[in-house]
């Protein structure tokens, strides 16, 4: 199914950052926020993974109900997982579009990669382990 994605920063998001290889920093940026009936429509319960398909890419993530988000729209925190779904390009602004991309969700039954496997499937260098 279809919904508009928006990324953004969180509380925990911004308390992680600066150890990515964190536990903690890998389940908050990895999670996607929904709408209770959205995951009802896609068979989730809390917790499920589901496969992200964006405009350029696509990354497996956690499925977590949140009512601040709309019916039709999903938000994800700002990190690696997200970047796997964002375009890079910056229209000569230097900052991606992270807001309002559309995306293709599909339940899966895939574990989400650590933060250091998403590193090396961009070309980066792995982060300690």
């Amino acid at each position: 199914m279809t919904y508009l994605m928006l990324t953004g920063r969180t509380v925990n998001q911004g308390v992680t950052v600066e150890n990515k290889t964190s536990a903690e920093y890998a389940a908050e940026t990895s999670t996607c926020f929904m709408h209770e009936f959205d995951m009802l429509e896609l068979g989730l319960d809390n917790g499920d993974t589901i496969r992200v398909t964006g405009p350029c890419g696509e990354v497996v993530m956690r499925a977590v109900m949140s009512e601040e988000v709309g019916m039709g729209t999903v938000f994800v925190p700002y990190g690696p997982y997200a970047n796997h779904v964002v375009a890079a390009d910056t229209h000569s602004t230097g900052m991606p579009d992270f807001k309002s991309h559309q995306v293709e969700i599909e339940p899966t039954d895939e574990e989400p990669k650590r933060v250091h496997e998403l590193m090396e499937d961009l070309g980066g260098l792995a982060y300690d382990r």
